[in-house]
């Protein structure tokens, strides 16, 4: 497979994509995952998944965040920024996680920051030259989301091995299953002036 520039990495020569080098459970996926939604979302939420610890359904929901706020921009030089209203709080506050490594915009850079004062929201603004553009995860995906956690948690309580196995096997579905395009609502403030909207 070959790897666009713009995917390509600091520090790997290329992107690793052997199966053997995934765990078992994740190897099935790649192919179609790289398929369906990109390099760009595979390798962002790769990343993602080492830095956060665990295989997590808010982290990667920030990396399908993000991957679709950079298709909003043309191409050019000026630095994203993120305006997260995910909070501090877990597990909605792991959208964090997903949004820096997919975007690009770190607590490093000083190009993402949370939002104070309102409600913690799996939402964020991004903003890059005049574009600016909101997105916010879409209520039907949203309740889907909590309803499957709260039986997960029903099933095996909070804090056992089988809850954390459950939410495992719960993103790697939502991994699959949520298109970016369609997860999220879009809303375009001072929208760029060329290659602003996602083609979808």
């Amino acid at each position: 497979m070959v790897i666009a520039a713009k995917d390509r990495s600091v520090v790997f020569d290329d992107f690793p994509l052997s199966e053997g080098i995934y765990v078992k459970d994740v190897r099935p996926l790649i192919q179609p995952l790289i398929l369906r939604y990109g390099m760009s979302e595979w390798r962002a939420a790769v990343l993602t998944n080492e830095l956060h610890g665990h295989l997590g359904i808010y982290s990667l929901l920030g990396v399908k965040m993000g991957c679709l706020a950079l298709e909003q921009f043309p191409a050019g030089d000026e630095p994203l920024t993120v305006l997260s209203y995910a909070g501090s709080a877990t597990p909605l506050s792991c959208l964090n996680d997903g949004l820096q490594t997919s975007t690009g915009a770190t607590l490093g850079h000083g190009t993402i920051r949370l939002c104070e004062g309102e409600p913690a929201a799996a939402k964020a603004l991004f903003c890059k030259g005049e574009g600016r553009v909101l997105l916010t995860l879409k209520e039907q995906t949203a309740r889907q989301i909590a309803a499957d956690i709260a039986l997960g948690r029903k099933q095996h309580g909070l804090r056992s091995n089988g809850y954390w196995a459950y939410i495992r096997r719960l993103a790697l579905r939502y991994w699959l299953e949520f298109d970016r395009h369609e997860i999220f609502e879009r809303v375009a403030e001072h929208p760029p002036k060329s290659g602003g909207e996602a083609a979808r």
